[in-house]
């Protein structure tokens, strides 16, 4: 205390009574940091990517599918919507850091935290919670997740990618006296549950990663999920079909409606049915209506359009249940989001609420036709 003067003391504990309640603060600021070892997960089952031959790492589609399938798709196919990272540590702080592919963090109805945050939930033993997301503000993120964890055993995490952004690069950062160990990918002991849509099931508008209906329904039915959500662009194109076909579902879910005119639904749910049939004789798939919009109750072209999609796709399905495709399943749309009205950020996506109530519906129509 003789080397200090009372100004400095002072100020010394002003300054740290301030510190001391700033966001995220916590008791770590008061020790020395032990140093963090970076890991790239780059090579690890990372569960959402489908394919093996990519453009870029977290790449949702094949590099060959490339100048096949419309420039839109091919562009929000970049995206890692549906991607997680799943790992176990003993390491008392956890640290991500990665790099976005563009800029564009955040839109006009949907926050930095759902287009570009990275988002974290840990397993308490009986289910996944969710801990804390990034709130990236540039390309460059890096958050620390936590701190003075306990670290005498290991603990699951996974995390989330961004919905409506790209990485480039992405890394897990444990103290050095930490071990650090990927988990399998879900798909690997249980097909995946794959599902093709629209801008609804590419995330908007989930406050976070963690939050789009696709990424509820992996945590409620503990499996892993494929998410080829194309905002603006889920039109059941046999284009993007032949590449789902592809891959060894549990079962399909297509959920385009939304994105579709009456005519192009009466016209391209047939093939697309049939497609994927003759790819995966017993796969079960799932059609689903388009939500309602929120206020389709005010704008009555919006309610007529509800109608005349919904008709064209009963009258699809039931044509093909009559031509002998066997395991063709259907969901109602009218109440993906709620009777309340409260369901969606613009009157189309859903908002978290809306998210969480398709998620329970989708979820409810997957168990039975799960093996």
């Amino acid at each position: 205390m003789t080397n200090l003067t009372r100004r400095s003391f002072v100020g010394l504990g002003s300054a740290l009574a301030a510190s001391s309640l700033l966001p995220g603060s916590d008791r770590a600021m008061w020790t020395p940091p032990k140093k963090l070892v970076w890991t790239d997960v780059v090579d690890w089952p990372i569960e959402g990517r489908a394919f093996v031959k990519r453009v870029a790492p977290y790449d949702r589609l094949p590099d060959r599918a490339k100048g096949v399938v419309g420039e839109d798709v091919w562009g929000l196919s970049r995206h890692s919507a549906g991607m997680l990272v799943r790992f176990a540590t003993n390491s008392a702080a956890l640290h991500v850091r990665y790099r976005l592919s563009s800029a564009t963090l955040g839109m006009v109805h949907m926050p930095p935290t759902g287009v570009s945050g990275a988002d974290l939930y840990g397993h308490d033993g009986k289910r996944w919670r969710w801990i804390d997301v990034t709130q990236p503000s540039k390309q460059d993120v890096a958050k620390r997740f936590f701190a003075n964890q306990p670290s005498d055993k290991k603990r699951e995490f996974q995390v989330y990618l961004p919905l409506y952004n790209g990485v480039d690069k992405f890394e897990i950062g444990t103290l050095d006296d930490a071990e650090l160990m990927p988990l399998p990918a879900r798909g690997s002991k249980r097909q995946p549950i794959v599902c093709y849509g629209t801008s609804i099931m590419h995330g908007a508008c989930a406050s976070r990663p963690g939050m789009a209906w696709t990424s509820i329904v992996g945590r409620m039915l503990d499996r892993e999920v494929m998410n080829f959500g194309f905002s603006g662009n889920g039109r059941m194109e046999l284009e993007v079909g032949q590449y789902l076909a592809e891959l060894d579902a549990s079962v399909y879910v297509v959920d385009c409606l939304p994105n579709m005119t009456p005519d192009q639904v009466a016209k391209r749910t047939q093939p697309l049915v049939r497609q994927l049939r003759e790819a995966r004789k017993n796969t079960p798939i799932l059609l689903i209506e388009d939500r309602s919009f929120t206020n389709a109750w005010f704008h009555k072209a919006r309610q007529t359009g509800h109608v005349q999609r919904r008709k064209a796709l009963r009258d699809a399905f039931y044509a093909l249940r009559k031509d002998g495709v066997k395991r063709l399943h259907y969901l109602e749309g009218d109440k993906l989001l709620g009777t309340d009205n409260e369901g969606a950020t613009d009157g189309s996506h859903p908002n978290d609420l809306g998210m969480m109530r398709q998620a329970e519906a989708v979820t409810a129509a997957l168990r039975p036709l799960l093996r």
